[in-house]
Formats: structure tokens, sequence, C-alpha cells
């Protein structure tokens, strides 16, 4: 936030690239724009690999990429860096979001998790149930996961599409259910998606993470050391068999939750230095230079680590990492000679309806059954026809239903390809009816 002086200076100092670069960074900023940014590169992957050009899609995303030298170097298909790599950052954000959420967020008590955490187990379960019901005794009903997680930037970014009609309380309870899930999701992945485990790798990933560990407990906020020394953990993790995605959530339950010193020490620290500075000549460069930088030192110790984690990571993974995901994994080929096949797919429809009936049913079905036992109560002034609602865009599985789908079907790929467009199908279905429902329900609640 802008000291209004500030902010006044700069709205008559800025010059008419500066003014367009603002409006730029504004609209980029807007709550859908992530989802929208997610949708398009789907789009582009889904036209790409069925035009022409199809087959330079292919060589692109599986041209092998070395990184290292000899004995040392990592060989993999880009598009397994993508999945592997990079979304390992993805999963850190989504460990730091968990601990935010578990330590001091709607997660944190028993009371304001009931409803939203009991919530998410059944929108795992039904989905998961539906799917086997069409994949029992199949090889393919080892993807019995993939339509059991929802879509956080998804499914916030349809919900924003309604602007200022959402109540605050319903859009905490869509976060809250989808942190909830992740949190499933994740479990899930490191307990039935793990190949066969190299003990050494893993005792050596687990001997960084007590490192780690042990800088947060002597409150280093520096987040560079997490992040370095998070590099040999997600390497001895990826050796080990377990997903190496799972390091990036390992590794950000080590940042440190709080600040190093309070706020207020901040403020009054900053006030002084700056009202001893009032009366001193500052135009010399080194003067006013010094007193920037103990201000800017201050400031970072203020912030919690994880925050500021959080804050420096959503833009490149919102933006950056997420879409590539979606470039990289949606380029579904449609061969004709294969499309009946496809379209009479246990696994297409398993995925779908779990993701379309499923969540719905499981959601609000949960919570329906969790207030009647006066378990739990809905948030103020939510009605069940809001929670219909966003049980239906629960049902927006799109990021981690592909992660999983390639981690369940990654030898496959008729498999992966009936289970990307059951994913596209049901997470397009969840959104179009979850948007005219809210649709429908909201403006009357907030007249």
């Amino acid at each position: 936030m802008r000291i209004p002086l500030v902010e006044l200076y700069y709205t008559y100092q800025k010059t008419p690239l500066e003014r367009l670069r603002d409006r730029l960074q504004e609209f980029f900023e807007r709550p859908y724009m992530p989802g929208v940014l997610l949708l398009l590169c789907t789009l582009v992957a889904l036209v790409w690999a069925n035009s022409p050009w199809g087959e330079s899609y292919v060589e692109l995303f599986f041209t092998h990429v070395v990184i290292g030298y000899g004995d040392f170097a990592l060989s993999k298909p880009l598009v397994l860096w993508i999945n592997d790599g990079l979304m390992a950052i993805f999963f850190f954000l989504v460990g730091l979001e968990i601990k935010q959420e578990v330590l001091d967020g709607e997660l944190s008590t028993w009371k304001k998790a009931a409803l939203p955490v009991m919530a998410a187990v059944g929108g795992m379960l039904v989905p998961a149930l539906i799917f086997t019901a069409f994949n029992l005794g199949r090889p393919s009903q080892r993807g019995w996961a993939i339509p059991a997680a929802t879509d956080i930037a998804f499914a916030v970014g349809i919900l924003s599409l309604l602007g200022n009609r959402v109540l605050h309380p319903l859009r905490i309870f869509l976060l809250s259910l989808a942190i909830a899930d992740d949190i499933g999701a994740v479990l899930v992945i490191a307990l039935f998606y793990t190949d066969e485990l190299s003990l050494p790798a893993l005792l050596v990933g687990l001997l960084g993470l007590a490192v780690l560990w042990g800088c947060n407990r002597l409150r280093i906020s520096n987040l560079g050391v997490y992040g370095i020394l998070g590099i040999p953990i997600w390497i001895a993790f990826l050796k080990s068999g377990v997903h190496p995605t799972i390091a990036g959530v390992l590794i950000a339950l080590t940042v440190p939750i709080r600040e190093r010193i309070p706020w207020q020490y901040f403020a009054e620290g900053t006030k002084r230095l700056l009202a001893d500075a009032a009366g001193r000549d500052l135009s010399s460069g080194p003067a006013l230079l010094a007193i920037a930088e103990q201000i800017e030192k201050a400031s970072v110790l203020a912030v919690p680590p994880l925050q500021r984690a959080m804050h420096g990571l959503h833009a490149w993974v919102n933006y950056g990492i997420m879409p590539l995901f979606a470039l990289a994994n949606a380029g579904v080929r449609l061969e004709l000679e294969q499309l009946g096949t496809i379209v009479r797919s246990p696994v297409l429809w398993g995925v779908a309806l779990g993701l379309f009936a499923g969540k719905q049913l499981g959601v609000f079905g949960v919570s329906w059954v969790m207030t009647k036992l006066k378990v739990a109560t809905l948030p103020s002034g939510i009605r069940w026809s809001h929670i219909y609602g966003v049980s239906l865009l629960a049902g927006i599985g799109f990021t981690m239903a592909l992660f999983i789908a390639g981690l369940a079907y990654g030898d496959s790929l008729l498999l992966l390809n009936e289970a990307k467009l059951g994913i596209l199908l049901g997470s397009a279905l969840s959104a179009l009816f979850g948007l005219l429902v809210l649709w429908r329900v909201l403006p009357a609640a907030q007249r």
C-alpha cells in the first residue's frame, strides 16, 4: 500500500508508458485473470495438438533437456521438467498456503475448519467412488484419485466473475474447501502414487528437511537459505521414488510464519529514524542511502518470511508456471479412428461424472449432514443455494487433476488422453453450471 503523498507524486511524475504499465498491471491483478489465462493456454494446447503442426507440439514438449554435467546430469523430456520441476514450486506455494491457513487462517480451529474440511473429504470420496464404479477391475482403476481434486485458481476465478455480489464468507468457504482439498491431494500423491522407494536417497532428503527445520528454529528469515537448500532436497526426493513435488510441500512447511521483529517496533523505529533525519542535510547520497537501507532491512524482518514467499511467488505461479503446465499437458490429439473408443471410455466418463456429479454430491451432501448433526454451522449470511453453487465450482479439477492423471497413466498415452478429456468435460460443466447457479442466487442475497 503506497503512502498517499508518494502516490500523489507518482501521479504527476509518470510518463505515458508508465501509466500504460500500471493499467496492464491492474488488469492482470484481477482475481479471475489466472483462470482466464489457464483457459486460454488449454485452448491453445488443444488447437495446436490437433492442427497440421501437431507434431511440433509433441516434439517440443518431449524434447530431452539435460541439466548438469557428467555423472551429475539429469536428462528429462521438457514436459517432465515442467511437471516434476516447475510444479514443485507450485506445490511449494500450496504448502505455504496450507501452513498459513492451518496455523493462522480459516483452518486454525475446529470450529472454523469443520465445515470446509469435512465437505472437502466428501468432495474427494464421492468422485473417487464414481470413478471406481466405472473402472473397477480394469487397469485404469489406478486413476481413482483424478476427479478428487479441486483447482483453486479456476474455481476462485469463476467466482470472481460475479464481482461484488459474492459474499465474503462464501469466498472464504470456497478457499478453505480448496485448501483442505489440496491437503488431501498431497497425501494421496504421497501415499498412492509413489514408485519403489530408495531409502538412502529418501534419508538424504529427510536430513535436508531437518536442516531447514533447524533454520526455522534459529529464526533464519532469509528466504534464499530455504531456496538454495531446497534444491538438493528436491533432487533427493526425485531419486528416492517419492514424487519430487512432495518435497515442495515439505520445504514450505519449514518456512517461518512469524516475523523477526513485531510490527509496532518497526513502525516506532522508522518514525524515530525519519524524525532524526528531518533536521539533517540528506542531499549527499551516502547518508540518504544509509537511512533507506536501515528501513529496508527492518521492513524485511517485520514481515513474516512465509508471507513474503507467498507474495513473491503468486505472480510467477499464476502467470508463468500454471499456464505453462496447462500448455504442456492439455494438448490431447483427437484421432478420428479413436474417437468412438474414447467417447465410450470408462475413464472419460468416470472422471467427467466424478468431477461434475461427484463433487457436488460430496461437498453439498456432507455439508448438509454436518449441519444436521450440529457438528458444524453455515457461515453467517450463507444459504444452501450458495453452498450448492460452490459445490459445483468445486468440480473444476483442472491443474491437480491433470497432474494426478499424469502420475496414474504416464505409461499409457490412450488412457492419459481419455482422462484429460474427462477432466476438460467435467471441469467445463462444473464451471458453467456453478456460474449459472450463483448468478441466479447471489444478486437477491446482496440487495
